[in-house]
């Protein structure tokens, strides 16, 4: 079957590869290209905001994206996943910047991996090389990366310093996680609930524990797909209330619904995916054991999950701190699916940074 994407003609085959989903395999190739088409229609608009490239932009925050270019990347990375050798020279000669203010194991090796496997390189930048704003402004990093690369990832904290650099570079500018979005880490997620067969419009998602950079690009993916959202956190722990009042702006247009609770519970019955974080994030380790007590309510375990429905899946984006915000008995259950997501940066990550350098 032959199908046009937004200008992109994909093939979809009797090609199949067998994965597992706990103890039942599933195929996830041609079941993805198929879901896709039947819940999420991509229609080419005449308005040219919206049916404008994506090469040459920067990718900081899900509110980046339409609905139909989330869509667009999504059946491109199922694309990439099952013909890897396809795409092997698709970005030849072009180079990534990958600046790291924050440690990183996934988005790292994804990041790194992934444009080697599109035909580019990378290059490693870590704080002692730049310190952004510090050592160097970050207005003349992006002058002199614009002049030496193609392409720049940033893993930093401010959200302000990844906004200032896409600002002042003439090159894309993806945000690999800032201390208000993780919009990449967001995207693999919800690429994965597609290939775990979650139809993402009649699904009750729910995120529990601190309401962070994670919890945010979730919200906002979620509210412009049209799923039903939920964020259950305690009260002093909320998402932001500028992230909020966006998702529910997107909610309102895409017929989304959006709660934030403070109990856990209504969060989790009957949820499709029950998802969690750490409860500290980088740079709050000062306050780890104040929100160890404030948070053990929120911890993901057999009693809580029991609440869920049978099939539904346990999302974390790792690093996980196991008996804290979730047991071994969940992040190791064949409900879990945290593995496959972890992968999945990997592929719908070369197919942004195909989107955006190509």
């Amino acid at each position: 079957m032959q199908f046009d994407l937004m200008g992109v003609v994909f093939f979809v085959t009797g090609f199949a590869e067998v994965a597992r989903l706990g103890d039942k395999p599933y195929l996830y190739t041609p079941f993805v290209h198929q879901h896709l088409i039947e819940e999420f229609t991509v229609k080419k608009s005449r308005k040219k905001t919206s049916g404008k490239s994506l090469r040459g932009r920067d990718f900081l925050s899900i509110d980046d994206l339409s609905p139909n270019e989330i869509m667009s990347i999504f059946h491109l990375a199922a694309d990439i996943k099952a013909h890897r050798r396809k795409y092997r020279r698709v970005l030849e000669d072009r180079m990534m910047a990958l600046i790291f203010e924050k440690p990183s194991l996934r988005t790292r090796t994804t990041f790194a991996v992934g444009i080697q496997q599109l035909g580019g390189d990378s290059l490693f930048l870590s704080p002692a090389e730049i310190s952004l704003g510090k050592r160097e402004s970050v207005y003349d990093v992006a002058k002199n990366l614009e002049r030496m690369v193609d392409g720049i990832m940033v893993r930093t904290f401010g959200h302000d310093i990844c906004v200032s650099l896409a600002d002042h570079a003439s090159i894309p500018v993806i945000n690999g996680l800032t201390d208000l979005e993780h919009p990449c880490q967001a995207m693999a997620d919800f690429f994965t609930l597609i290939e775990t067969r979650k139809k993402l419009k009649k699904s009750k998602l729910s995120y529990i524990g601190d309401g962070n950079n994670v919890a945010h690009s979730l919200m906002l993916t979620a509210a412009k797909l049209g799923s039903t959202f939920f964020v259950a956190t305690p009260e002093h722990y909320v998402p932001n209330r500028e992230i909020v009042k966006r998702a529910h702006e997107l909610a309102a247009k895409s017929g989304a619904s959006i709660v934030i609770t403070t109990d856990p519970i209504e969060a989790a019955r009957d949820a499709d995916m029950i998802y969690t974080d750490t409860w500290a994030s980088m740079g709050q380790e000062a306050e780890a054991e104040k929100r160890r007590a404030v948070f053990a309510p929120y911890q993901v375990n057999r009693q809580l999950f029991s609440h869920a429905k049978k099939d539904a899946v346990f999302m974390h984006c790792l690093p996980a701190h196991r008996g804290e915000e979730v047991t071994d008995e969940i992040i190791d259950s064949g409900n879990s699916v945290v593995f496959q997501e972890a992968e999945n940066r990997l592929h719908v990550q070369k197919a942004i940074m195909f989107s955006l350098l190509r």
